[in-house]
């Protein structure tokens, strides 16, 4: 594979109709969902069981959870909580991803034509840009495209 085409989407402020023909438009195979929390009530359709249901059920997706790739809870509540500050968010979350040696449990074949899935509306302070990104640094050919 010469080049690992990911997408990336959040849920928030998008009706299912726009955020499912998001994905439907660009080909998407996979979701893989890496929030730390999938399964709350404020997540409507991006609901673990629902959203599993869903992406099958409307165009064919699989849909893969992998909690590896979110930040852990104390990263959120500095940064939620404790306003902590982007800066700091991204240094501490980059630092878990490469502590954690993601890029080596992950093959690139999982990541191609897969979107990954968090709650944040835009993907500026979001760490679904931050994960795309890392693979991107580790891997190389590695071509992002925000849904």
């Amino acid at each position: 594979m010469n080049e690992v085409k990911v997408f990336t989407i959040g849920f928030t402020k998008k009706t299912a109709e726009e955020f499912f023909t998001r994905l439907l438009r660009a080909g998407v195979k996979r979701v893989i969902d890496i929030r730390l929390n999938n399964v709350s009530q404020l997540a409507g359709f991006a609901k673990r069981d629902d959203l599993r249901y869903f992406l099958r059920t409307i165009g064919g997706m699989d849909y893969i959870h992998r909690p590896d790739l979110a930040p852990t809870q104390q990263i959120l509540d500095n940064f939620k909580k404790n306003k902590g500050g982007w800066p700091v968010y991204e240094r501490d979350f980059v630092a878990l991803l490469s502590a954690r040696g993601v890029e080596k449990e992950i093959k690139p074949e999982l990541l191609h034509e897969a979107c990954l899935l968090c709650s944040e509306e835009k993907p500026a302070q979001c760490h679904r840009r931050l994960v795309a990104e890392y693979f991107h640094a580790q891997w190389g050919s590695v071509k992002i495209s925000h849904l």
